[in-house]
């Protein structure tokens, strides 16, 4: 299991510092990027992470909570480890979507709503390195985890196959439930509140780590 600490949960006036004390465990880091359209929520684009992009090594997940992908994911400043992830319900269409991710230098994920089948990523599975379930509806932090998505990520890994794409997960995971959505097939955990809430953010991904065990 990969662990992808989410920004979303952390103290938005210190990102550089809140970023870097979970570095060391960390597989990548995850930005929440929301336009208060797709999602009824704003938080930050390109010029704050592309800030960060700049002074930190860990790959990045750039997930696009927002109506026009296409347009906004060539604003990232991106490196071959990035994986930038658009919602196959976008304005823009998937099609469009994946056009302009490819022409940067990061990898595609796509994402979907809890409410979505997971049918309608068929289209598009050849085309990424990334899917991330969601395990809440997204917009905002701290929400319970649902465990409709845990029958959910069984389909899902079941229709990638022996396929390179990673399986990601996100919204209300913590060391009570890892274990279930791992073995339900998830291969990297987004964690928020889980670990940015903590007193000691290492000591509970270790907690994580040891639980999906």
């Amino acid at each position: 299991m990969k662990l992808s600490p989410s920004l979303l949960a952390a103290d938005f006036a210190d990102l550089y510092r809140e970023a870097t004390s979970v570095a060391s465990l960390a597989s990548s880091l995850h930005w929440d990027v929301m336009d208060g359209h797709f999602v009824p929520n704003l938080t930050f684009g390109p010029p704050v992470v592309n800030a960060l992009r700049k002074r930190i090594d860990l790959p990045f997940v750039i997930h696009l909570m927002i109506d026009h992908p296409a347009e906004y994911a060539p604003q990232f400043d991106v490196r071959p480890s990035d994986t930038i992830v658009f919602h196959v319900e976008t304005a823009d269409g998937a099609d469009e979507a994946l056009d302009a991710i490819a022409e940067t230098p990061a990898r595609a994920g796509i994402s979907l709503r809890p409410a979505t089948p997971i049918a309608r990523l068929d289209p598009y599975l050849d085309r990424v390195a990334m899917v991330l379930v969601m395990s809440v509806e997204p917009g905002f932090g701290g929400q319970s985890f649902s465990s409709d998505a845990l029958p959910r990520i069984r389909v899902l890994a079941e229709r990638i196959g022996t396929r390179p794409i990673a399986v990601a997960v996100d919204g209300g995971i913590h060391a009570g439930n890892v274990r279930d959505v791992v073995r339900a097939g998830a291969e990297v955990i987004i964690a928020g509140s889980a670990v940015f809430g903590a007193k000691d953010r290492i000591q509970a991904m270790r907690a994580l780590l040891e639980a999906a065990r």
